[in-house]
């Protein structure tokens, strides 16, 4: 593999030195600024090796470099040995940004090249403007990835399902009328979406263009009058696309999104030529009026809503310069977040399912280690087969994390045939896996012991589940935020000079990305990241602390917990959580005395919560074993 970046890296120089290009910027976005991506937009990947999900690679004539973040320091120092590629631990002191570098590197008369398609519009105007003053030029229509490798996976064309209201409580045209309202409050003629899991959920369909995400490639724009859907039409069955129609939503070639957004704000019969009446809520909702006759020469006065931190930079800058952008989070943010009552039944439901899978794994797992064998990647087989039982199962949520002893240090290892290791009866092995159903999307981390444990082992593993059990705990004042919480679930390690390098929590979606925004515990503030948003009800985050000792050993205890509202006094609403994760806790690696009198409640309670709602789904000696797995402590 080595010496294919090598040669890769060649090869893209050869090209950069033809073209002009003295630093080549590749990112791991997609043309929809994806978390995670297709085949097709692996070029981060292609070039440097690194299979992580989060980085940015840098290439200039004489040096390679890929930045990404703690999670994936010591994967990334693996897969980067003897490449040729520098790691760049973003975060970490004296390590510049991406930004920095460049700006560092490229002076007077020289070229910072990327595709435009995948980086966002926000991102290359800070480039822009960074550069521009020390007289560097942009190029943002070169591929170059795309030019040297010559295998390259097709776009995906994944078959379209659609989901009925009992799955997502709200039909497509009442999400689509909630969205349209919100335009008009903005005074915005066009939104142009592109962020896929939005265009997911406000359609109600899902795909499978994104390897366990159920999304389909795609771009958006909704006008008062028009839905224009820009993708595959060969995706899409045709009772799909007659739902669709007759909601009002018509299917177009996916790259004409690039056509329709430079139509908008100009004279034509487009309907993206159109300016929105001012109009009450008491008028016809969707009034519109074009440009008069008498302004037959004119240019229309277009406002377009759009997220410039979501929205590719070619896409922007196709955009008329006589249409005026608001610069907005996408309206369907919000309300995609806070999951309506028939989301939240249907997601209590799938953790039972869940549940029962998860715990017939553990209890196979210590009942069986050092009697069959077992790996990380058998295992994962295992809990695959265990899941696939459960009625309305769609598939993971993301590749499993199954990680024996040392590779549990590594926060997202993921098991290939060359790095695979027998299960043995000793230690501790963390499984952090996830499933898609149509009732929702699970994500759940248990660190099992698989035998004889250190005092250190003990001694983390009961820190970490302290951690918690107490962010679960919480009661708030409405307006608190994820920065407000995450210190209690790192307080215990903080307490004894400890810490992990990764977040607290994220959201979740509904049979949708299991990373979503804009719900999450961090301590940091991320500029990128909405972190600044109030917790509401119906939001569902991951409490996930952990502890990670490099060659050794490593702990994560991860549930997902539903925010609800708690009593409302004079004071003000509080809200609390609910544990919707129904998974025992391995009391094995447990010392009670570490832990107050308090969180030995909590964790009491959770379990008899667990053994009550799991124990009818199991056999005889599963119910057993669980019923000494949630003993009282």
């Amino acid at each position: 593999m080595k010496n294919k970046i090598e040669t890769r890296l060649r090869a893209l120089r050869s090209l950069m030195k033809e073209k002009g290009i003295d630093a080549y910027l590749i990112p791991t976005d997609d043309f929809h600024a994806s978390e995670y991506v297709g085949d097709h937009f692996k070029c981060r990947e292609y070039i440097t090796g690194f299979t992580g999900s989060a980085g940015t690679a840098v290439v200039t004539r004489d040096m390679a470099g890929l930045w990404t973040d703690g999670r994936y320091f010591i994967q990334a120092e693996h897969q980067l040995a003897g490449s040729g590629v520098t790691l760049f631990k973003m975060g970490e002191p004296e390590v510049p940004t991406v930004h920095e570098f460049l700006e560092k590197q490229l002076g007077e008369g020289q070229c910072l090249g990327f595709d435009g398609r995948t980086v966002s519009a926000k991102e290359a105007a800070k480039f822009d403007e960074e550069l521009g003053e020390k007289g560097v030029r942009i190029n943002d229509g070169e591929d170059l990835i795309g030019e040297i490798w010559t295998d390259r996976p097709a776009l995906s064309c994944e078959p379209v399902i659609e989901l009925g209201v009992e799955w997502t409580g709200k039909t497509r045209a009442e999400k689509c009328a909630e969205i349209r309202k919100k335009l008009r409050e903005k005074g915005a003629d066009v939104f142009l979406l592109t962020s896929l899991d939005d265009i997911a959920w406000l359609l109600n369909i899902r795909g499978n263009d994104v390897h366990c995400n159920p999304v389909v490639l795609s771009y958006l724009a909704m006008t008062q009058e028009e839905i224009l859907l820009f993708a595959n039409e060969r995706a899409f069955p045709e009772n799909v696309k007659n739902a669709l129609a007759a909601d009002g939503v018509a299917l177009r070639p996916y790259d004409e999104i690039y056509a329709y957004a430079a139509s908008i704000g100009k004279k034509s019969d487009n309907a993206a030529c159109v300016k929105t009446e001012h109009i009450s809520e008491n008028s016809e909702a969707g009034t519109l009026k074009r440009a008069d006759s008498d302004d037959a020469d004119a240019a229309c006065w277009v406002k377009v809503l759009l997220c410039r931190d979501a929205v590719n930079s070619r896409l922007v800058s196709s955009i008329s310069k006589n249409a005026e952008i608001l610069d907005e989070e996408n309206p369907t943010l919000l309300a995609k977040a806070i999951k309506n009552p028939t989301e939240v039944e249907n997601e209590r439901a799938v953790h039972v399912k869940d549940g029962v899978a998860l715990t017939k794994f553990i209890y196979w797992l210590k009942t069986n280690v050092g009697k069959l064998p077992m790996t990380e990647l058998s295992a994962a087989d295992r809990l695959y087969e265990l899941r696939k039982e459960q009625e309305h199962f769609m598939g993971n949520s993301f590749d499993p994390i199954i990680s024996y002893g040392p590779h549990a240090a590594i926060v997202h290892y993921s098991a290939t045939p060359e790095t695979d290791v027998p299960i043995e009866p000793r230690g501790l092995l963390i499984a952090d896996t996830g499933g898609q159903y149509l009732e929702g999307t699970t994500d759940v981390t248990r660190t099992i012991v698989m035998g004889p444990l250190t005092d250190e082992e003990k001694k983390y593993f009961t820190l970490v589940l302290r951690g918690m059990l107490n962010l679960a705990d919480v009661k708030f004042r409405y307006g608190c935020t994820g920065r407000n919480f995450d210190y209690i679930a790192r307080e215990p390690l903080w307490r004894m000079g400890k810490d992990f390098n990764h977040g607290t929590g994220h959201g979740v979606g509904y049979f949708l990305n299991v990373h979503e925004s804009p719900n999450s515990f961090r301590w940091k503030h991320v500029p990128e990241r909405s972190d600044d948003v109030a917790f509401e009800e119906g939001m569902i985050t991951s409490d996930e602390p952990g502890y990670y000792a490099e060659g050794k050993f490593g702990i994560r205890h991860e549930n997902l917990i539903l925010c609800k509202k708690a009593e409302k006094t004079e004071t003000g609403q509080f809200m609390c959580f609910e544990h919707l994760t129904m998974v025992p806790f391995d009391l094995d690696g447990i010392v009670p005395e570490q832990m107050t009198e308090h969180e030995r409640k909590l964790l009491n309670a959770y379990h008899a919560k667990v053994y009550e709602t799991i124990a009818p789904h199991l056999g005889p000696e599963e119910r057993e074993w669980l019923k000494q797995a949630t003993r009282k402590i």
